[in-house]
């Protein structure tokens, strides 16, 4: 019995995680079981679908994906189903073509972006604003 290819490729942004499952199929990809197609708002559908749009309609349409996102907020969890979607075009072509095509358009849909927020300390509202005083 020959076994199906299956991938399991993983993507970051601040605190969002986005994992995807890729199958052969016929062009399928859903994030959190919405098809990207009808996924809101439409700003994070289109970073969800650069990668896609970048590599040609007959990279991806001979593939399934089912994306999780979990964690952040909205346009981190795009960004990160982003760089997951771009990881597993990369890993199911074995393209070094794809790669360049990707890195120039831009990096980070292949290196994730390791900024993330700094911590806030006590004394203050946030991370460096500290409590004001009005003497000296």
């Amino acid at each position: 019995m020959p076994s199906k290819k299956v991938l399991v490729v993983s993507g970051k942004r601040k605190t969002a995680v986005a994992r995807a499952v890729v199958k052969p199929g016929v062009g399928r990809i859903r994030v959190n079981r919405t098809p990207v197609e009808i996924y809101e708002p439409e700003i994070a559908r289109e970073k969800i679908m650069e990668p896609l749009l970048q590599a040609g309609d007959e990279v991806w349409k001979q593939l399934d994906m089912d994306i999780k996102t979990s964690g952040g907020g909205y346009m981190g969890q795009a960004e990160a189903a982003r760089m997951t979607v771009a990881n597993a075009l990369l890993k199911w072509t074995k393209s070094s073509h794809l790669r360049t095509v990707f890195a120039e358009y831009d990096r980070t849909m292949i290196v994730g972006d390791s900024r993330h927020k700094e911590p806030k300390k006590f004394g203050g509202a946030g991370a460096r604003a500290k409590e004001q005083k009005s003497y000296r």
